[in-house]
């Protein structure tokens, strides 16, 4: 099985670029900052994932997803290689997104845009709590749920 699961925030607006075939498909990259779990210095750690999404998926994402925003990305993990120009050979690990989702309300994203503007491209990861969601005890037992 090869699932993945991710709530992040993009770093940048996606990139569409099109396949050169007789029927061109949208292929977009976006990368999105993940909050891990632990900290190292009371200072949250990220990984930066890339995303890379085909066809209509693709197209939605370069129209609708924005820099800054929380979006969640159900999909596949990739590795690939390719040699340059010198004959290097380079690897990639990427997420092929099989879903994508906004994982904010427009309006939650709007009101804190200006505060993405104004940092100009500080590449320090979102610290708070998403909003409307809430931490969850991991060590919650089983008998504790309410269904």
């Amino acid at each position: 099985m090869n699932k993945v699961i991710l709530m992040g925030r993009l770093t940048r607006d996606p990139e569409t670029r099109y396949s050169q075939s007789n029927e061109p498909v949208a292929v977009t990259r976006y990368t999105l900052a993940v909050n891990r779990s632990f900290k190292r210095e009371g200072e949250p750690d990220a990984d930066f994932i890339n995303i890379v999404s085909f066809g209509k998926r693709g197209e939605f994402a370069e129209k609708y997803f924005r820099k800054g925003q929380m979006v969640a990305v159900v999909g596949r993990l990739q590795v690939r290689s390719w040699d340059d120009d010198q004959g290097k050979r380079h690897w990639i690990t990427e997420v092929v997104a099989e879903e994508q989702h906004f994982a904010e309300s427009k309006a939650s994203f709007e009101s804190r845009s200006g505060q993405f503007d104004a940092q100009q491209n500080n590449s320090t990861p979102f610290s708070g709590e998403p909003e409307g969601f809430y931490p969850i005890d991991e060590n919650l037992d089983d008998e504790d749920l309410p269904f």
